[in-house]
């Protein structure tokens, strides 16, 4: 779709081992994308939350920050694999298809972008890589302990950064005006950050207990109506 993503593809071939393999290939399609492309502004967010939840890990902030760096690897790293299918040819989960479908469209807004990036990686991906986090781990996604803290400690954190993000991106993709009323408005403020990584929280806790046959059932249907909320997130703004 673009020029430059052969060398996105390129930058995302091998899957991050840290937080700072993470942050360098996120700055590495950072400075590929042009203003016009949507992938740039969800990747920017990402960018500045990944960036926050590093300064945490590094400076003691939370009880365990082995595993929360750990989450943050897995976490990234669907980003990545559903980026590198969709940028390759192959499937990918449909929330993320319907993002990468509109790149190009200068009717969608940046802060659109960044929230169906949003919405597509947490109330889909999220899910799977706490699972995944407690296995490398050998811990358990369960309420009250000390991972579900430090994970639940990150959200006023991340709010401010998409708070922040509502006003500096609430503008088309090559930077000019919205119209002054549109239905913008009322899709942004029907996203909720908290609400999505709790949920999230909560299906990583069932997909522990279920087999893998009735595991993946639930994570199409996970998908299925995330791909709703992203295409209501993406509806062009005339």
């Amino acid at each position: 779709m673009f020029a430059y993503d052969p060398e996105i593809l390129r930058a995302i071939q091998e899957a991050p081992q840290t937080i700072t393999d993470v942050l360098g290939r996120m700055q590495t399609i950072d400075s590929l994308c042009a203003n016009e492309d949507g992938l740039k502004w969800f990747n920017g967010l990402y960018l500045s939350v990944t960036k926050a939840v590093e300064n945490r890990v590094t400076s003691g902030g939370f009880a365990d920050p082995g595993w929360l760096a750990q989450l943050d690897v897995q976490f990234a790293s669907l980003y990545f694999s559903a980026l590198r299918s969709a940028l390759s040819g192959a499937p990918c989960p449909g929330c993320w298809a319907a993002l990468f479908a509109g790149r190009a469209n200068l009717q969608i807004a940046r802060i659109q972008f960044a929230l169906a990036g949003m919405n597509a990686h947490i109330n889909r991906d999220l899910c799977l890589a706490i699972e995944a986090t407690c296995k490398a781990t050998d811990t358990l996604p369960k309420h009250g302990t000390a991972q579900y803290n430090d994970y639940t400690s990150v959200n006023a954190t991340l709010d401010d950064l998409i708070n922040q993000a509502k006003q500096s991106l609430n503008f088309r993709l090559p930077g000019d005006a919205l119209p002054a009323v549109s239905h913008l408005d009322d899709v942004i403020a029907s996203w909720n950050l908290g609400a999505a990584r709790e949920k999230a929280w909560e299906n990583a806790e069932i997909l522990w207990t279920l087999p893998s046959s009735a595991a993946a059932g639930l994570l199409d249907a996970i998908d299925g109506m995330t791909t709703v909320i992203s295409k209501a997130l993406l509806v062009p703004v005339p």
